[in-house]
Formats: structure tokens, C-alpha cells, sequence
């Protein structure tokens, strides 16, 4: 900190940043990374052989099952009724058994109607269900819980 004379005769000092030390930490951060990234790269390096007949894979639309609270069952967006669901979801994979199939259930649906509906799925060969929720913020903690 440096001081400068004043007009009356005395002394105040003089509030200046000094930000070259600040420069020189950050030029030394910028090496390190720029020496260390090339070594975070995971996986081998390798030449990929050439292939004139390749397409792009496209992606698969999910197949999307929802059951309501009274049972009504709809596949995407249209409603199927259950002894025809199974067809339906076959026609919608192709018949890649492989293929996941996404369940949504809403939360005061009954239970035993889910299962029955995983049940029906799986005996018929489409045993690659994922279940649906819905994620929520945590719950931030009382303020003063503890006192």
C-alpha cells in the first residue's frame, strides 16, 4: 500500500487494486490445464475404417404406456383398450422384443392394475419395462428444526 501526500500537509493512503499477481495465478492455472486435459481423455485412439454403405442409425421413438387412475390405459397418444395392447405395442416396436417400453402410472392408480398390465407385457415376450416418475427439488430443511 503506498502513501501520497495530501493537500493539507498530510498523509492518505492510496486504495489501489494490484491485480498482477491475480494475472500471474490465472496464466498458471491456464498451463496446468492446458497440459493436464489431454491426459483426462479416457479410451484408446484409434482409425476408424472407412464404410461407404453406412447410414445413420435413427433414433428410436419411445413407446409410451400410461395408465389412469380408473384404468384407462392410452399407448403414446391413443387410447387402447388392455386386450388390444399388446398387438398395439408390437406394432409400435417392430418386433424388436429389445426395445424399452416406458410406463407411466398415474400416482393414485391402483397398483394391482399396473402389475397386471407388467404381467400382461412380459408373458407375451416385452419383459424391457421402465417405470416412470416424476422427480422432485429435495425438500429444503426447516429453518430453527433443532432449537
Amino acid at each position: 500500500m503506498s502513501v501520497g501526500k495530501r493537500a493539507t500537509g498530510g498523509f492518505q493512503p492510496l486504495a489501489e487494486i494490484n491485480v498482477t499477481p491475480l494475472v500471474d495465478v490465472m496464466l498458471v492455472l491456464l498451463i496446468i490445464f492446458m497440459v493436464t486435459a489431454p491426459m483426462m481423455a479416457a479410451g484408446m485412439k484409434v482409425d476408424l475404417p472407412q464404410a461407404h454403405s453406412a447410414k445413420p442409425l435413427n433414433p428410436k421413438e419411445p413407446v409410451v404406456i400410461t395408465i389412469a387412475k380408473g384404468g384407462k390405459l392410452m399407448l403414446n397418444a391413443d387410447e387402447v383398450p388392455l386386450d388390444r395392447l399388446v398387438d398395439a405395442v408390437r406394432a409400435k416396436v417392430n418386433g424388436d422384443l429389445a426395445h424399452v417400453i416406458h410406463l407411466r402410472g398415474d400416482k393414485d392408480a391402483a397398483i394391482g392394475d399396473m402389475v397386471a398390465l407388467m404381467d400382461r407385457l412380459s408373458s407375451h415376450g416385452l419383459t424391457h419395462i421402465a417405470i416412470l416418475s416424476k422427480r422432485e427439488a429435495p425438500a429444503k430443511e426447516a429453518k430453527g428444526a433443532g432449537k
